[in-house]
């Protein structure tokens, strides 16, 4: 697999990372220990060194599980892990005081069972905490050889520019995809000027885009897009314009949905490097098929062409979600 560069620092990371979330948290039920350690080695074994995974997924259990997983080739990857809501609980709002980062990071490295952070994310951005602050402390973990990197998660322009003036920003990690494209407006510009790297989640559309959701698909009570507007029922028969849309170019590539999503992502910019989850093998196998797959520019044009004719139905996030993103 090759490799793409975060940042103006020199971040290495294979071109597809790991999103390890879903492993325990989000998506239905948690996958076994051994399941979820075979699968992360798995994709080790297949090129990937980018694993993301964040204290507020099980409060420190998924570090728990990526820890473990990788320890025996812990040197040969990277690890991107994040702080930033109250006790690691999402559901409990923002804290990114010091003392907090302080104690998130002492937690994960711990959980991690490693020396250093390869890559910090402030999770969600705190209106409480002076940016500066919060990129301040940061600074002084990297000086103390306890992270190497900082990032961001789902940060605006504003509070890009704010931390990258205190401490230079390796990556953002927003969501991004044919299924949301509201990055292209304002966020891959500025990363672009600022020298940034991006780090896409869910750019399946929270697996929308693989071909395998439709209307009729029943999500586990515990899944959360069960609460997600762009995932009702009706929303989801309207949207399924786009996944038709990716059909056909699969099919005219013999290739599949999952895998034209993700060589879309790769081929807006070098500095980006997507981190698709799954909880099975032959996904992953499928979504690192999509490394060998290169679109023309015309077949680009025709995507572009075509999703600017198409009117993606619902918000991402219910209310109370949205309000955090983009600040």
């Amino acid at each position: 697999m090759k490799t793409r560069i975060l940042g103006k620092q020199g971040l290495e990371v294979s071109e597809l990372g790991l999103g390890c979330m879903g492993l325990t948290f989000g998506y239905g039920q948690p996958q076994t220990e051994k399941d979820a350690i075979a699968l992360i080695r798995k994709a080790y074994d297949l090129g990937i060194t980018f694993f993301d995974t964040a204290e507020a997924y099980n409060q420190g259990g998924n570090e728990k599980i990526v820890g473990k997983a990788v320890k025996p080739f812990r040197d040969k990857i990277v690890i991107a892990t994040k702080f930033g809501f109250k006790d690691g609980d999402s559901t409990k709002g923002v804290d990114s005081r010091p003392e907090r980062i302080r104690t998130v990071v002492e937690n994960s490295l711990n959980y991690l069972q490693t020396d250093v952070i390869d890559l910090l994310y402030q999770h969600r951005v705190d209106p409480n905490v002076p940016m500066e602050d919060v990129a301040g402390t940061v600074k002084d973990l990297i000086v103390e050889g306890k992270v190497k990197y900082f990032g961001m998660s789902e940060a605006g322009a504003d509070s890009i520019k704010k931390a990258n003036a205190v401490l230079p920003v390796t990556a953002l990690q927003s969501e991004y995809s044919m299924f949301w494209r509201e990055p292209e407006n304002e966020i891959l510009p500025l990363l672009e000027e600022l020298g940034i790297g991006f780090v896409p989640f869910s750019p399946l559309g929270k697996g929308f885009l693989t071909g395998a959701i439709n209307e009729h698909t029943k999500f586990d009570q515990t899944d959360f897009r069960n609460i997600v507007p762009r995932f009702t029922e009706e929303n989801r028969k309207a949207n399924q314009v786009l996944v038709d849309l990716v059909k056909v170019i699969a099919t005219e590539n013999k290739a599949t949905p999952a895998q034209i999503a993700l060589a879309w992502l790769l081929a807006q910019k070098p500095f980006i490097a997507p981190i698709p989850g799954t909880t099975k093998i032959h996904r992953l196998e499928e979504n690192i098929g999509a490394i060998n797959l290169s679109l023309s520019v015309d077949e680009l044009h025709r995507i572009d062409k075509a999703l600017k004719e198409i009117k993606i139905i619902g918000e991402r996030y219910p209310a109370a979600l949205q309000a955090r993103v983009g600040k």
